[in-house]
């Protein structure tokens, strides 16, 4: 009976036990279920700013860390895409020049961080000191290569040295400069690299008009990508036939229809000789100042503009350019209250009625016409803000700072930032830099 009694109680512990085990098991799936079953594609401002844990006081910091995923780990077979209509917000709405590539880099944008975003807004010009530095904590899309950068190098080290740029960028960089030839030559001016300086665009239009524009356009793309840059800042698309003009040394000092294919010439021996170009400076600098040096207001009304400055601009948007720069002249029939590229108005009007869908940058934003427009502030919020895919900046870190600042507050909203990163990133897929 004790034998038996002992055996009951056993066998009764083990059925608790078991019991115990099983209820266990059950709570433990439970949650489990319920905590997968709860997680959701993350909003679009965190992911944003997923593992930025440092304050918006110091973006470069938090630049370097990790890259965060743009949504969570899914179950096999779970779909976690973005849903059509957040696609839709933050890809640009048109059918332009880099829309086939469009859709690759919003799935790339979605895997960067915010400080990465905003450092592919812009174009630095590229540092003598602390280059590398400066790539490891704002992560910039590209570099603006100017003279001193040349200067001492030779082509192999320049070679290089562009290497170990790309080697601490996370995204392949856009490295440009302007070879205009004549007054503005930041390369053929050194022997190391050619036997003489690029001629203006007026004495290679002069020689042998378009035949000899592609020729010295063939041999400036040759130069530029042998050393591993991947655009130029040029054709120079203004209309001067006045000597005395600030803009006629650089342009081809012709009127506009020679000018515009000129233009067209211009572009599509860049495109066939595989370097990117961009248009300047819209919408056309006229008989104007220098605003390098301080504010200059162009008073021309709108017809001068749409009989004349636009057409080597439309000119070469049909050919094929991948960039177009503004520049910072007031100009009054568009806008009388800010610099043109600062203007919603003036690239609004790039967009719509010249049909423009590639990347709009502005001119250097350091230039004395933009300090004396903005008190010595970052114009960077606001550039951005006007429409500027790319914002070239002689003043990184503090015109990085600005703008990352902005968008944490919100006066920059991440689906306008993302608009112009989609751009961004399509342009480097469709000109092979990713």
């Amino acid at each position: 009976m004790a034998r038996y009694q002992n055996n009951r109680e056993g066998s009764t512990g083990r059925m608790v036990l078991r019991a115990f085990l099983i209820t266990l098991l059950a709570v433990v799936c439970l949650v489990s279920g319920w905590v997968l079953g709860s997680i959701k594609p993350l909003p679009l401002v965190t992911q944003l700013t997923e593992g930025n844990e440092t304050s918006s006081a110091d973006p470069q910091v938090s630049s370097a860390a990790p890259v965060s995923s743009a949504a969570p780990s899914s179950q096999e077979g779970e779909d976690v895409s973005s849903s059509p209509e957040e696609e839709n917000a933050v890809i640009p709405d048109d059918n332009g020049i880099f829309s086939a590539n469009y859709e690759k880099a919003y799935r790339k944008a979605q895997s960067m961080s915010l400080a990465e975003l905003v450092g592919q807004v812009f174009i630095f010009r590229c540092p003598v000191e602390g280059a590398v530095k400066l790539i490891d904590d704002c992560q910039p899309a590209g570099y603006c290569l100017m003279a001193d950068f040349f200067e001492d190098k030779t082509p192999e080290t320049v070679q290089s040295t562009l290497a170990s740029y790309l080697n601490s960028s996370r995204v392949p960089m856009i490295f440009c400069c302007d070879e205009e030839g004549g007054t503005v030559v930041r390369i053929s001016r050194f022997s190391q690299y050619a036997d003489a300086p690029f001629e203006s665009p007026k004495q290679v239009y002069d020689r042998a008009g378009a035949d000899s524009v592609s020729i010295d356009v063939r041999d400036k793309a040759r130069l530029l990508t042998s050393l591993g840059l991947n655009l130029n800042l040029a054709p120079v698309a203004d209309v001067s036939t006045d000597p005395s003009d600030f803009i006629y040394d650089r342009t081809i000092g012709r009127d506009a229809q020679t000018t515009a294919e000129y233009v067209r010439v211009s572009v599509e021996t860049y495109l066939e000789n595989g370097l990117a170009c961009t248009l300047k400076h819209f919408p056309g600098y006229g008989n104007n100042g220098d605003t390098h040096t301080g504010l200059v207001y162009d008073n021309r009304p709108m017809e001068s503009f749409e009989t004349s400055d636009f057409l080597p601009f439309e000119a070469g948007i049909e050919a094929g350019a991948q960039c177009v720069l503004v520049s910072h002249n007031v100009v009054a029939c568009m806008d009388p209250e800010a610099p043109a590229s600062l203007s919603p108005a003036v690239h609004q009007l790039l967009r719509e009625q010249l049909g423009f869908t590639g990347l709009i940058m502005t001119d250097d934003l350091i230039m004395e016409a933009i300090t004396d427009f903005t008190g010595g502030e970052s114009p960077s919020v606001m550039a951005f803000l006007a429409g500027n895919d790319l914002l070239l900046s002689s003043n990184p870190r503090t015109d990085y700072q600005a703008l990352y600042d902005a968008v944490v507050s919100g006066e920059v909203s991440e689906e306008r930032l993302m608009q112009s990163v989609v751009r961004v990133l399509a342009a480097k897929y469709t000109m092979g830099i990713l």
